[in-house]
C-alpha cells in the first residue's frame, strides 16, 4: 500500500502543523521518529512517500558542530542508498538536503548558475570593492573603504592583540591558540586587500545563527567590533551558542572569539548594508515548493543578524511596500536558486536587499527551513502545501 511517511520527532511543531495540514487535505501520514535510527525491516520501505525532518541537536557547543553534521550526513547518506534500492519518492532527497548544509559549497553552486549571491570575501576583487556600494553602514559608524590598509611599519604598532610578531602572538589569550592567531591574520590579510572592512563569518555547517558573526576592523583607528551569539562558558572554557546577540569591544576578547570561530571553518562573506524599513534593516525568508513562492518573511532587526529568536521582528513581505518588480525579481530569483539542486521540492532561502538599489542577493538556502511560526499559526499554508504534494503522490501511485 502507497503511504506518506515523514521522518522527525514526535510532538514538534514541525509534526504537529504538518498533520493540522494532513488533516485539511484528507490524508494521513506515518511518523517514524529520529531516536529509532537505524531502521530495520527494509521491505517496509517500498513505495513511499518520505519527507526528512531534521533530528533534534541537544548539544549547544559549538566545537561539536562539525561532528554532528557528519553525523548527520552519514543518516541521509543512507537514506539516500535506500532510496535507490527501493521506490521512494522524497519531498526533499537526502542528496539535495546534504548539499546545502555546506554553505560553502551551496554558495558556489549558485553563483556559478549566474545566481547573485552574498560574496565571500576571496572571492571578490578590488574593482568590486570599490564599487557604489563602498560605504557599509549598518546600526553602527560607517566604515569607508577609502580609509586604506596598513603598512608593514603601522602593522607592527598594533597592539599585541593582532598577532603579528612572534612576540605578539605569545601575548594572545591562549583561548585563540596560535592556529586560532594564525587564521585572525589570514582574515585581516584577506580584509585589507580587498578592502574590505566588515564581514559575516558563518560556520560552512550551522543554522539558527550558531557560531555566526558579524566583525568590523578599523585599521587606522584599530578599532574593532564582534557581534555574535556565541560566548566562552565560564565553567568549561568551550565556545557555545546562545540565543542572545552580544557586542564586543575589546581587542583581546574580539581576537580571540574570531579566532576560536575561525577554528570551526567559517565562510567569510561581505557585509552588505541592507534595505531598511521604518527605522529598520531586514532581509528576506522566503519558502518555495514546486516551483511557487508560498510565503515570504521580513526579518527586522537593529542589529546586524536578524534572526527572528533574537527577537528580532517579523513582518510580512507584502507590507514592507516594495515596488511589485522588486517583489517579482525576488520570486523568480528564488525559484531559479532552488533550481539549481535536483530533487529540492521545497527549500527556505533568505535573501538580501542591498540598501539603495534593492538589488536582491541570496544569503543561503535551507533544505529544512519550512518551519514559519507566523505561517503555522495564521494559515499553514507551507505544510498544507507538502500534505497536498503527498496527497498528489498518493493518487497517481494508488495500486
Amino acid at each position: 500500500m502507497r503511504q506518506a511517511v515523514v521522518l522527525g520527532s514526535p510532538g514538534t511543531k514541525r509534526t504537529v502543523y504538518l498533520e493540522k495540514g494532513a488533516q485539511a487535505a484528507g490524508i494521513v501520514f506515518r511518523l517514524l521518529d529520529w531516536k529509532d535510527f537505524p531502521f530495520e525491516q527494509e521491505a517496509s520501505w517500498e513505495n513511499l512517500f518520505l519527507k526528512i525532518d531534521p533530528p533534534l541537536w541537544e548539544s549547544c557547543r559549538l566545537d561539536e558542530l562539525n561532528a554532528l553534521t557528519r553525523d548527520y550526513e552519514g543518516k541521509l547518506q543512507w537514506l539516500a542508498d535506500l532510496g535507490a534500492r527501493h521506490q521512494i519518492a522524497f519531498l526533499n532527497r537526502p542528496e539535495a538536503i546534504r548539499a546545502l548544509l555546506d554553505k560553502r559549497g551551496c554558495k558556489r553552486t549558485l553563483a556559478m548558475a549566474g545566481i547573485p549571491v552574498t560574496e565571500e570575501l576571496e572571492g571578490m576583487g578590488r574593482a568590486e570593492m570599490l564599487s557604489e556600494h563602498a560605504v557599509v553602514s549598518e546600526a553602527d559608524t560607517a566604515v569607508e573603504y577609502a580609509d586604506g590598509g596598513l603598512s608593514g611599519a603601522e602593522r607592527a604598532e598594533m597592539p599585541g592583540s593582532y598577532g603579528l610578531s612572534g612576540a605578539e602572538r605569545a601575548e594572545m589569550p591562549d583561548s585563540c591558540g596560535l592556529s586560532g592567531a594564525n587564521r585572525v591574520e589570514q582574515l585581516l590579510d584577506a580584509m585589507e586587500r580587498h578592502r574590505v572592512f566588515q564581514v559575516f563569518l558563518k560556520p560552512v555547517y550551522g543554522s539558527g545563527a550558531a557560531g555566526a558573526a558579524a566583525f568590523r576592523w578599523q585599521p587606522h583607528s584599530g578599532r574593532v567590533v564582534l557581534y555574535t551569539c556565541g560566548m566562552v562558558d565560564s565553567v568549561t572554557g568551550r565556545l557555545v551558542n546562545t540565543k542572545r546577540l552580544r557586542k564586543f569591544t575589546d581587542k583581546n576578547q574580539v581576537f580571540s572569539m574570531v579566532g576560536r570561530l575561525l577554528e570551526l571553518d567559517c565562510v567569510a562573506e561581505r557585509w552588505y548594508a541592507k534595505a531598511e524599513h521604518d527605522g529598520f534593516s531586514y532581509d528576506l525568508r522566503a519558502v518555495v515548493q514546486d516551483g511557487r513562492m508560498d510565503f515570504l518573511l521580513a526579518r527586522l532587526s537593529s542589529g546586524p543578524i536578524t534572526n527572528l529568536h533574537l527577537n528580532n521582528h517579523p513582518l510580512s513581505g507584502e507590507e514592507l511596500g516594495l515596488p511589485s518588480y522588486i517583489m517579482d525579481e525576488v520570486e523568480q530569483l528564488c525559484i531559479r536558486a532552488a533550481e539549481c539542486f535536483p530533487g529540492l521540492r521545497s527549500a527556505g532561502i533568505d535573501i538580501l536587499l542591498e540598501k539603495g538599489s534593492l538589488r536582491p542577493r541570496i544569503i543561503e538556502l535551507n533544505g529544512q527551513g519550512d518551519l514559519i511560526y507566523q505561517d503555522i499559526f495564521d494559515k499553514n499554508k507551507i505544510y498544507r502545501h507538502q500534505a497536498e504534494m503527498m496527497k498528489e503522490w498518493m493518487y497517481k501511485n494508488q495500486i
